[in-house]
């Protein structure tokens, strides 16, 4: 059962909750700096992280699967967030540029088909990042924030699932290095522990960012060397921004 969108806004409102959003924003912003012109879509629970790309963006919307329920977004705009059964979205083919997943990933009851729609919804090249919980991090153990809900993932079974799902994964990176507590000192802290948790012990941070392209032609690791074959539409691509040396990033395996 998913995370209720009243405890999901519970944690963002919280202290631990802005550190959170914080700490994955400066590595999705190292990422993706911008989106000027491109159709944008957040699937899952997004909107503390979807505000920077309304200024630039053509078009962008908060899917929200009907488990976890809706809340209006945004507050001073006509509404961009909608409700939807999470294995049948309600849009067209090959529309949007980039996709964002957050909170959706581990408490789906259908990853693959999940993935399989957002395959169908973006367009050819189009970028997806997810954001999972971290199998190995103790943010994955406790259950007092959302990323300890549902089936948190490695970077090894993450990247397997999405080129099942006809996506390459292109990059990766971990956050959330300090401990998934309200503890005044850890919050205040949030800043020096993903320093310094990157570099002493990567492997623990509290989440999995990966990038992946989708591909219209994949082999996968279910195929068994067959090639599957997708039609979409053809369009032409923005040149992608240089990404920073900072940015925490790195070539998927």
């Amino acid at each position: 059962m998913r995370v209720d969108v009243l405890g999901l806004q519970r944690f963002y409102a919280s202290p631990l909750g802005d550190a959170a959003r914080r700490a994955l924003g400066r590595r999705l912003a190292a990422l993706w700096p911008q989106a000027d012109g491109l159709d944008v879509l957040g699937v899952g629970y997004v909107t503390p992280y979807l505000d920077r790309f309304r200024a630039s963006a053509r078009r962008v919307a908060a899917l929200m699967p009907a488990e976890q329920g809706v809340e209006p977004w945004p507050g001073d705009a006509p509404g961009l967030s909608v409700l939807s059964e999470e294995a049948r979205l309600p849009f067209i083919d090959a529309i949007f540029d980039r996709v964002l997943l957050v909170h959706a990933l581990e408490e789906s009851h259908v990853p693959a088909q999940l993935l399989r729609e957002i395959w169908r919804v973006m367009a050819p090249e189009g970028r997806l990042v997810v954001i999972a919980a971290n199998r190995w991090s103790l943010w994955a153990q406790l259950d007092s924030t959302p990323f300890g809900h549902g089936r948190p993932y490695s970077r090894h079974q993450l990247a397997g699932l999405l080129a099942d799902s006809m996506f390459e994964p292109i990059a990766s990176a971990r956050a959330l290095y300090a401990p998934p507590s309200g503890w005044g000192p850890f919050v205040h802290g949030a800043n020096a522990f993903e320093r310094v948790g990157e570099v002493v012990w990567p492997a623990l941070g509290g989440v999995v960012l990966m990038e992946a392209v989708k591909r219209l032609y994949a082999s996968t690791a279910r195929s068994q060397g067959r090639v599957l074959l997708a039609k979409a539409p053809e369009r032409a691509r923005p040149a992608e921004p240089p990404r920073s040396r900072e940015s925490g990033w790195r070539a998927a395996d």
